[in-house]
């Protein structure tokens, strides 16, 4: 990679910072370490370091790098955590996750595309997470978690629920966990604070690809 295209990125980065989308020093190292071109398909490369989405394929996005900032902020992923992520797409989240989570941590990207399954466990490669088992990603129905890995710290999709939060995606996640996830329009994190109770907070204002069900 050349020194021009790392230029760009890291001006993609700080402006991020800047602007207050970036804050945390763990996320801030994982963006820097973990360069979107990577994970654009060949056409768009040339498009890999503008602030906005981009298409993948099959009607998928790689999202907007200000909204990825601001949902990863949002769940604040720590060292060691075990994150369920619903639709692996690119594998950029994937990959920005892992970095962050570290070797005694695990990232599940859940994928129901097969082409997009094999997209992001390529992309994820390239930094050595497959082989070092710090991502898994698997080919299923997003919509109902992945219950085989069970019970996950954090869940983030990229992908927007409509009316609702999947509640599989609930019972997955450990009391002390964390939700953030696009329904509709908006952002809503939700925290389980009980065994069904749950608190929540929405933040208005973005737009996603619709979450795909096997239904």
């Amino acid at each position: 990679m050349d020194n021009k295209i790392n230029f760009e990125y890291e001006n993609l980065v700080n402006s991020l910072i800047k602007d207050g989308y970036l804050k945390t020093p763990e996320i801030i190292e994982a963006f820097k370490k973990i360069d979107r071109k990577n994970f654009t398909p060949k056409k768009y490369k040339s498009d890999a370091y503008v602030n906005a989405p981009l298409p993948i394929g099959f009607g998928q996005t790689i999202s907007q790098p200000l909204t990825v900032a601001f949902i990863i902020e949002l769940l604040g992923p720590k060292a060691g955590d075990k994150i369920l992520d619903i639709g692996a797409g690119s594998g950029w989240v994937t990959a920005l996750l892992a970095q962050i989570v570290g070797d005694k941590g695990m990232i599940i990207g859940v994928e129901r595309v097969p082409e997009l399954k094999e997209m992001a466990e390529r992309n994820t490669a390239k930094y050595n997470f497959l082989e070092k088992g710090v991502v898994k990603i698997v080919l299923a129905d997003g919509s109902k978690g992945y219950k085989e890995e069970a019970f996950y710290d954090k869940v983030i999709s990229g992908a927007a629920a409509y009316g609702d939060i999947p509640p599989e995606w609930k019972k997955q996640l450990k009391i002390g966990g964390k939700i953030v996830a696009p329904i509709e329009n908006s952002i809503v994190v939700i925290d389980k604070i009980g065994k069904k109770e749950y608190a929540k907070k929405e933040y208005f204002g973005f737009s996603f690809v619709p979450l795909i069900t096997n239904h």
